[in-house]
């Protein structure tokens, strides 16, 4: 078996170890050589990639679950996806989830990924009550916000460089329907983007498309999606019929002219400024995983998601910059989303920062590295970040000015000597 990440890039062959029980991972993770856990192969760069990976897909069992206040203890291996069949007909929900369910918990954990919701709820660490985390050393300790807690700060958004997680509590909240109501707000340019987004801010969760072809005082338009779960009692909740790429499509079926009438198209099935409708909770949170092996359609060579964050106050000025240089190299991205985050948390490496974020999808191609080193240098100049989970590619000096604690986190490493064993493509490259 070789493992490769969401976006099959960079290409790698490795070797993959399994195990059956907690002894046998102590027993992989005292071996002399670098090695990173790997869960369903969601992310998109290279941050569970290595020569050796520890797989831990297989361990998906639910442990046991509280119904008076929704706490589930799960392996590390279990689905989001497995979550929301199981519980979503008894009433209950993700408290965060990104825009994915083929994720498992302990890359959630991992990531700490964030949601529609970031600006409400924070990231998925908040919703973890406690995790088991095998160590290098061959201990097995329990973290928490008061238990461990170093640990935690360090292993939630650590991605997978303090530990492997065996299992965890995790909180999920009460719903009354299996459907979202949702809001659509067509926007023409980025300054109604931003009035858009105040305007209801305060609906729970939250996310636009964005047109990133647009040009001149277009720069910015889109749709914005806000949504609240509906309550009229139906929690009937099935996964929907999938289409599939079966292939690596030709990598010139992405090209500016097909992202341009994609955009054109998916803008123009709004008519009006507002629209209504209640969407089921896949439509809603997971329209992409309607589309079996997407990543194909961006061809053999793979594809990259840039994503940052920059400083509310200074979002504005820095996405008219980046959107405009995107609109100009002719290298648009038919999935660009932004999101409203709120304020961040104390993990060491957590993404989320308070303003808005930008994720979009290249597709690996002559000078799109080029084209990200000017992005790099305007997110820097507004003072931004950039997600780890999608990265394959910023250098050190880049990542460090963004993540204030990685002097810290690199201390725990060190101390602890985990450094001499967990190990990624990424961690090597920024010398984490």
């Amino acid at each position: 078996m070789n493992l490769n990440s969401w976006g099959n890039y960079p290409p790698i062959k490795n070797t993959v170890f399994d195990y059956t029980d907690e002894n046998e991972l102590l027993s992989i993770l005292q071996k002399p050589y670098e090695i990173i856990p790997h869960g369903n192969g969601r992310s998109y760069g290279d941050s569970a990639l290595n020569t050796n990976i520890i797989h831990t897909i297989k361990h998906n069992y639910f442990l046991s679950f509280n119904k008076e206040n929704g706490v589930l203890h799960c392996e590390s291996g279990v689905l989001l996806s497995e979550i929301l069949e199981t519980f979503v007909p008894k009433g209950w929900f993700l408290s965060v989830t990104p825009g994915t369910k083929f994720i498992t918990v302990g890359g959630a954990i991992s990531s700490d990924v964030h949601g529609k919701n970031h600006h409400i709820a924070g990231s998925f660490s908040e919703t973890v009550l406690s995790f088991r985390l095998a160590l290098p050393n061959g201990e097995i300790v329990e973290c928490s916000q008061h238990n461990n807690q170093e640990f935690f700060k360090a292993a939630c958004g650590g991605m997978g460089l303090i530990g492997v997680i065996i299992d965890a509590k995790i909180k999920l909240q009460p719903i009354k329907s299996s459907s979202i109501n949702q809001i659509t707000i067509k926007t023409q340019n980025l300054k109604d983007t931003f009035e858009a987004f105040e305007k209801y801010k305060n609906y729970t969760y939250s996310v636009a498309w964005i047109d990133c072809m647009a040009k001149g005082d277009k720069i910015g338009k889109c749709l914005l999606m806000v949504g609240e779960h509906a309550d009229d009692g139906n929690l009937a909740y099935k996964n929907e019929k999938k289409l599939s790429i079966p292939f690596n499509l030709p990598s010139l079926t992405l090209n500016q002219f097909s992202v341009k009438m994609f955009n054109m198209l998916y803008y123009g099935k709004v008519k009006t400024g507002i629209s209504k409708q209640k969407m089921s909770i896949d439509s809603f949170f997971y329209p992409l995983d309607a589309i079996k092996h997407w990543n194909r359609i961006y061809g053999k060579n793979g594809l990259t998601q840039y994503q940052f964050v920059l400083p509310k106050e200074k979002s504005y000025e820095g996405l008219q910059k980046i959107l405009g240089k995107i609109a100009n190299s002719g290298k648009g991205s038919f999935l660009a989303v932004l999101k409203l985050f709120g304020k961040g948390n104390d993990n060491y490496l957590s993404f989320p920062t308070e303003g808005y974020t930008l994720a979009l999808d290249f597709k690996i191609e002559p000078n799109i590295f080029q084209l990200f080193n000017e992005l790099d240098k305007i997110v820097l100049e507004y003072g931004g970040r950039f997600y780890l989970a999608k990265d394959s590619r910023i250098n050190k000096e880049t990542f460090e000015v963004g993540y204030p604690q990685i002097e810290t986190f690199r201390a725990i490493r060190k101390t602890h000597k985990f450094n001499e064993t967990l190990q990624s493509l990424q961690s090597k490259r920024l010398e984490i």
